[in-house]
């Protein structure tokens, strides 16, 4: 681990010469490349910086401890190698979480895509729902949320939403989220007061670039139709919202939520990418499903992960076991404990593996 630390010290410290050379500063794509790379590595070199220190009080200290000193001094000297200790060994674990390998798509922007399951309106509320708590979720990170496109129930749920949210490192903390999510409640159009049970599922994809999935034009098909819901009187006139099909792959993505048909066709393809990378991911995972049983960042469509349960206001994530008694602040936006308990399952079980 410390020949590790020692050679990615030494690269974050020749990136520093690179990034103060006139030859780099002045070529945007050297200059952005070689900052990301800097930006990765700060945290583990930092951690190594500080262990290094730690090492060599430590050292100090037990080099006093064989001197002839007094009761007062020995007992001063004692005390201060214990912490050190302590402060040796926390930072072993943090330098060891942060050497393990990370997910390439972590810092990316992330597509959500919501759909009312079992349960009919309720479903579709409860999708509601759930989009509100990713909504408040991203402002609580100062993270930007715009709609791709949304079907409405009668009732005012959804019986399906996609939208984007754009932020630095969304996709680390809300890759948790794809699955069957259960809430258990009684429905307001429910008179004899029984609880009823449905789901809804969720989709995070990481958001996609061009270079990383490559589209050909004779590969798709795009129709134009008018849009449908609310909108104004021009909204059922134009067709602006827009069905793109990957022909290859069948698969499609639609947009109507754009004003115009260009904006709904690059958000519909931007859709696509993401569901198309999401599907090749998919494909590789599934080659190693018999030697990975993870219960963390699986992204089974088809796993019940989470329930919600209104009578008792308590969550459960069936993953980890995890249960929170806080029902009202994590459907306002509170993730925080969930996202941070699944983040360490997933890192412990990383280790486990010696990955």
């Amino acid at each position: 681990m410390l020949d590790r630390l020692q050679s990615l010290a030494d690269r974050y410290e020749k990136l520093s010469e690179l990034l103060c050379d006139p030859d780099v500063a002045n070529d945007s794509k050297r200059l952005r490349d070689y900052s990301k790379e800097q930006s990765d590595l700060q945290p583990a070199y930092e951690a190594y910086t500080e262990y290094k220190n730690v090492i060599g009080e430590l050292e100090a200290a037990k080099a006093m401890q064989a001197e002839k000193l007094d009761d007062e001094m020995r007992e001063m000297v004692k005390m201060e190698i214990e912490e050190l200790t302590a402060r040796q060994q926390a930072l072993e674990e943090k330098i060891r979480i942060l050497l393990l390998p990370k997910d390439p798509n972590d810092d990316k922007n992330v597509i959500v895509e919501i759909r009312g399951a079992a349960g009919g309106d309720e479903a579709a509320l409860f999708a509601a729902d759930l989009y509100r708590m990713y909504t408040r979720y991203a402002d609580s990170q100062g993270w930007r949320v715009e709609v791709m496109d949304m079907n409405e129930s009668d009732l005012g749920g959804f019986k399906e939403v996609i939208f984007m949210i754009n932020g630095k490192g969304a996709y680390s903390k809300l890759k948790y989220e794809s699955g069957a999510h259960r809430v258990q409640r009684i429905p307001a159009t429910e008179s004899g007061g029984r609880i009823h049970t449905s789901t809804s599922t969720v989709a995070v994809l990481p958001e996609v670039e061009e270079v990383d999935i490559e589209i050909l034009d004779k590969d798709i098909r795009v129709d134009t139709f008018c849009s449908s819901g609310a909108g104004g009187q021009s909204v059922n006139t134009t067709k602006s919202a827009v069905r793109v099909t990957h022909i290859p792959t069948g698969i499609v993505a639609t947009c109507q939520d754009g004003k115009s048909q260009n904006s709904n066709k690059e958000k519909a393809l931007q859709v696509l990418r993401a569901r198309i990378y999401d599907m090749k991911r998919q494909e590789e995972e599934a080659k190693y499903a018999g030697e990975r049983k993870s219960k963390v960042g699986t992204g089974d469509r088809s796993e019940r992960i989470r329930t919600y349960n209104f009578p008792q206001s308590r969550v459960t994530d069936h993953r980890i076991g995890l249960t929170l008694h806080k029902l009202d602040q994590v459907m306002n936006g509170d993730l925080d404990e969930i996202v941070s308990a699944l983040t360490i399952a997933e890192q412990a079980e990383l280790m486990e593996k010696g990955e």
